[in-house]
């Protein structure tokens, strides 16, 4: 059987999926609980299990924007610990682009923690999707066990499904840099209040740049996010 990406169309495949995407966020089941997950599936939005063999490893969720905007925000993707870093999350990715563009949808949104450095990397360097907005605390609080303690400051993407991918800004263009940390993961874990600290400090350099009318171009594994000219 393999790899197999599939809608979620039984109620079963619906509570598996729930749990799947809890198991990767520190098994808190509140960020997409099954009678949500079951509305937006049977509605017609984009909701798909990632089966290995015939066991659910993964899960993504989208769903429409404003009709005239022909868009759909992805809401959440998660492939299971153990199962990640073998190019699943991209797969998932794709798939979701030929389904959007089947609907006649020309851009996804999604916003991911501005601090991952390996969410970064994928978004704006493996699939070009360009930085709209840098939203402070988006979520407010939450439980689950990558957020619980922190402040949810996200990044906002968006994907142009027909468009080329946004190349990596020349360092000619580059006006200055945003460093983040190699991994900010493991820096919760053994450092909090280091962590806490970054992400103030992104946070301040984020705002400030934005609102000075510069732009994130891109992201740099060794420099960070990398700052340009309108």
């Amino acid at each position: 059987m393999g790899i197999q990406i599939l809608p979620l169309e039984a109620v079963d495949e619906v509570h598996t999926a729930s749990q799947v995407l809890a198991d990767v966020w520190g098994g808190d089941r509140g960020g997409m609980p099954p009678n949500l997950l079951r509305a937006l599936a049977h509605s017609g939005n984009y909701a798909v299990g990632l089966y290995d063999e015939g066991r659910m490893i993964g899960a993504s969720v989208a769903f429409f924007a404003a009709p005239g905007e022909r868009s759909m925000h992805s809401h959440i993707t998660g492939v299971l610990p153990g199962q990640q870093g073998h190019g699943l999350g991209r797969a998932l990715k794709q798939h979701q682009r030929e389904w959007a563009l089947a609907r006649q949808v020309g851009h996804i949104t999604w916003t991911f923690d501005p601090l991952v450095a390996r969410n970064a990397h994928f978004n704006l360097r493996t699939l070009g999707a360009r930085v709209t907005e840098y939203l402070v605390d988006h979520y407010g609080p939450m439980d689950d066990g990558v957020n619980r303690g922190d402040e949810t400051d996200r990044i906002m993407v968006s994907w142009a499904l027909a468009s080329p991918p946004v190349p990596t800004p020349s360092d000619d263009r580059v006006v200055t840099t945003i460093p983040i940390p190699h991994d900010i993961e493991e820096l919760r874990r053994v450092d909090p209040g280091a962590a806490a600290d970054w992400r103030f400090r992104v946070r301040e350099e984020f705002v400030g740049l934005l609102q000075d009318g510069l732009v994130i171009g891109g992201f740099d594994d060794q420099h960070g996010y990398l700052v340009v000219a309108r």
